[in-house]
């Protein structure tokens, strides 16, 4: 790997049109929230899932719940970036990859950790599909640091 795309390059163009798609789309995805987390709605909608958590929940005995969120909004945003220069630098996809993978594997296992989060509606079960989105945004980082 020379630090550029070329291998993206190499592929069919429909392979080429859903990389890049994928990629601008969890770039998005992550700058949108990240930024978010610099709102009060924002910080306290996330603290139920931070405080319950068995990695997390001591977070809030030494920061605020906004300073809280603020942290994990720039965690989010750099994530962000590290995927959008990518697109140049492909040495940032392996960072991006891991930050995507420690990220999405935290959220998503708050599915079992927040009381009340799985709720039983005409006899199906249904949770925050806000998080369940991170499935494939987990996956998408598995992907792209998989890709030499």
């Amino acid at each position: 790997m020379n630090g550029t795309t070329t291998e993206i390059s190499q592929r069919s163009p429909t392979s080429q049109i859903g990389y890049y798609i994928s990629l601008f789309g969890a770039a998005l995805i992550l700058l949108w929230i990240g930024v978010f987390k610099f709102t009060p709605t924002e910080a306290a909608a996330i603290k139920p899932l931070v405080e319950n958590h068995f990695l997390t929940s001591f977070v809030y005995d030494v920061m605020s719940v906004q300073a809280v969120s603020n942290t994990i909004g720039v965690i989010e945003i750099i994530i962000a970036l590290l995927l959008i220069f990518s697109v140049k630098f492909a040495f940032l996809r392996r960072y991006a990859g891991i930050g995507m993978i420690i990220t999405f594997l935290m959220t998503l296992s708050y599915l079992l950790t927040t009381p009340g989060v799985w709720k039983i509606v005409d006899g199906v079960p249904v949770t925050d599909f806000f998080i369940l989105k991170d499935l494939m945004l987990l996956g998408f980082g598995l992907m792209i640091l998989q890709k030499k």
